[in-house]
């Protein structure tokens, strides 16, 4: 279906009608133990940008602009097979060891503390993951210990004597990553990964009540065993637990970049199937406890993909998934979030992975920084993006995909901060070709003003920044519309994600 340049949309705002408080845990990232993400990406002490600590500072300076607002940490993959006690203590004391998910040599010269440590610096909430392949529910327990306990305890003394006296008080904890994938260090079908879970949930519980913990659900929606794992799981651990765990990685290995932009439609029956799992479960357990989403694995990923398992070669730091991102894809990480809002009554926690060098907004080399397309969709919701989600009516033209068949041409979302009196509208305009104007209507109020309108956008989709060329794909300030009564008017360029910021 062909679109024409006088096609006109609208978005009708009311702030009386809202969705659901946002999250803030929605705007959080995830940093494993593969490739450059750790070593040559947070940390490097042999770059000319180390503090006296080892970690980036520039890297760090990026991150706290997009601020996170919890980090996951350490995998992914990796947690399967990881031994968190070799990542404390003297570093000289440390042991070298193959990773077996990434076939890697793991130094273990950044651990718990060193990820704490860094979590402080750039203002974030640690979540840290307890290993349920090799570990078992006794590790999980002791590592709860030794960050969370007072001191006069074995583990909550051996923090003492490695220099952190007080607890690290992580609140955010991970049962374990993708058990029910195959290729997972340690995998278990449904009943039992629910039936450890649960008991390393008791234990831990036990040493913090304070936590909140996320289980392992579908490593993604195309697996075999989903949703009856997710239900099988929860099932075992509905009351035990705070979250249950989503994970997702989108891609255009079609180059069908018309149905790649419609990829919300995915994301959004991704969500509403667990969301009705989580209600089937709620219901047959006759329980007054919630549980939420934590979509705490997603991102674009598939250009580097293949180069995974069998390639890091037992070296260190191995260049792994350095996937580089493109404008199309930065429309897709756009409509994505607009997803997280539009579902922010039961996702509470969503984290980008990953957060530097392995499938990442950012890139590094020893001695710069290149932030991706994708930088900046991000940056805008986590700035943006408060208060809470506002229900909005969109009447926008149609396009056709061999995919989704007729979907809309805009794909938006909006969000209300009451305590600021502010208003931010996100969209994203999915043709290839053609501009939408685009009527912005507040039908319990007219506007102050219209702040600012930030817009990413270009006319190659496959367009992508370099060291070379690195701000070919950012976002530019264009010029705010005037405000005619309770109404505001846009032309949105094709290929573009704007975000609009009102004044109320």
């Amino acid at each position: 279906m062909s679109v024409s340049a006088s096609s006109k949309a609208q978005v009708y705002l009311d702030t009386h009608r809202t969705i659901s408080p946002i999250s803030p845990l929605l705007f959080s990232g995830f940093v494993e133990h593969i490739g450059r993400a750790v070593y040559e990406g947070i940390y490097e002490p042999a770059s000319p940008h180390a503090d006296e600590r080892g970690l980036r500072k520039d890297v760090m300076a990026a991150l706290r602009e997009i601020n996170y607002r919890s980090m996951r940490y350490p995998g992914g993959n990796f947690l399967s097979g990881y031994r968190w006690e070799d990542g404390v203590g003297p570093r000289e004391q440390r042991p070298r060891r193959r990773d077996l998910a990434w076939q890697s040599i793991e130094t273990n010269q950044f651990g718990t503390n060193e990820f704490i440590d860094f979590c402080k610096a750039i203002n974030t909430e640690p979540m840290l993951g307890v290993n349920m392949g090799t570990g078992t529910i006794q590790d999980a327990a002791n590592l709860i210990e030794y960050c969370n306990a007072d001191v006069g305890s074995q583990y909550a003394d051996l923090r003492a004597s490695h220099g952190y006296t007080a607890p690290h008080a992580v609140k955010y904890w991970c049962l374990g990553n993708e058990m029910d994938g195959p290729w997972q260090i340690g995998h278990l079908e449904a009943a039992e990964y629910g039936a450890k879970a649960r008991e390393a949930a008791k234990m831990m519980r036990w040493h913090d009540p304070s936590i909140e913990l996320i289980l392992c659900g579908s490593s993604n929606s195309n697996m075999p065993t989903y949703p009856e794992w997710d239900r099988v799981a929860l099932e075992w651990c509905w009351d035990v637990v705070d979250y249950h765990s989503m994970h997702y990685y989108a891609n255009n290995r079609d180059n069908d970049t018309a149905s790649y932009l419609a990829l919300s439609a995915e994301f959004e029956s991704f969500v509403d199937t667990l969301t009705g799992v989580l209600r089937y479960v709620k219901a047959k357990k006759r329980s007054k406890h919630d549980v939420y989403l934590s979509w705490d694995e997603w991102n674009v990923w598939y250009k580097a993909s293949g180069r995974t398992f069998d390639q890091g070669k037992w070296t260190q730091a191995p260049h792994l998934v350095e996937e580089v991102y493109n404008l199309e894809d930065a429309l897709v990480v756009a409509q994505w979030m607009n997803v997280f809002l539009r579902k922010s009554d039961v996702l509470k926690i969503a984290c980008i992975a990953q957060i530097v060098n392995v499938i990442a907004p950012m890139l590094t080399t020893s001695d710069s920084l290149l932030k991706q397309s994708t930088y900046y969709p991000f940056l805008l919701f986590s700035k943006l993006a408060a208060g809470s989600a506002l229900d909005i009516v969109v009447r926008s033209p149609m396009y056709q995909t061999a995919k989704f068949g007729d979907m809309p041409l805009l794909d938006v979302s909006a969000s209300y901060d009451a305590a600021n009196n502010t208003n931010a509208i996100f969209i994203v305009n999915r043709s290839q070709t053609e501009s939408v104007p685009l009527e912005l209507k507040w039908q319990d109020r007219a506007p102050k003003s219209i702040k600012a309108v930030h817009q990413v956008s270009g006319t190659d989709p496959k367009a992508a920044n370099s060291f070379e060329n690195p701000n070919l794909i950012t976002a530019v300030n264009v010029a705010a519309p005037s405000i005619d009564g309770q109404s505001a008017t846009l032309m949105l360029p094709p290929l573009s994600f704007t975000a609009v910021e009102v004044a109320l």
